[in-house]
């Protein structure tokens, strides 16, 4: 498998240049990371959050923890994490587990760490459990542009 159809689509779209990183399977972002041999301050990794009202794609560092009553507090909402079994129906193109940080691509509503941005080099999951996306921090902000940035603390 490659990445993700609708990934490579949404980036397209964007113009962005990237490339793709093959690694070893990995079934954690610090995991990935360490097989890819990148910092994991450099991984965005997706957590997929859902409440009544719906689905959230929150997009962080791999080195970070989400603190999901804080996002709460910021969306007004009441969100936990998702059922694993759930993912494979929003994200049909990807394997179970591999979700992308792109919510948009799959028109879930997303917030993002915007000091992602910053950084010289992301790497992110691409869809499956064998390669990552590699762009630079400013092709990365610029895939988030319609992502809602987090603020304050969040790890």
């Amino acid at each position: 498998m490659s990445i993700a159809y609708r990934v490579q689509d949404y980036i397209a779209e964007h113009d962005l240049p990237w490339d793709p990183v093959p690694h070893d399977e990995s079934h954690s972002s610090r995991e990935l990371a360490r097989l890819a041999h990148v910092l994991p301050d450099r991984v965005a990794k997706a957590v997929v959050l859902e409440d009544r009202y719906g689905y959230v794609l929150a997009v962080v560092a791999a080195d970070r923890r989400l603190d999901v009553s804080e996002l709460d507090f910021a969306l007004q909402r009441d969100l936990r994490l998702s059922n694993e079994r759930k993912l494979p129906s929003l994200f049909t193109d990807c394997a179970p587990g591999a979700v992308p940080p792109v919510g948009p691509a799959y028109g879930v509503p997303t917030v993002w760490d915007e000091r992602l941005g910053e950084l010289p080099e992301v790497y992110f999951e691409g869809g499956d459990h064998h390669t990552l996306v590699h762009m630079s921090g400013a092709a990365f902000s610029e895939l988030m542009r319609s992502a809602q940035p987090l603020h304050g603390r969040h790890h």
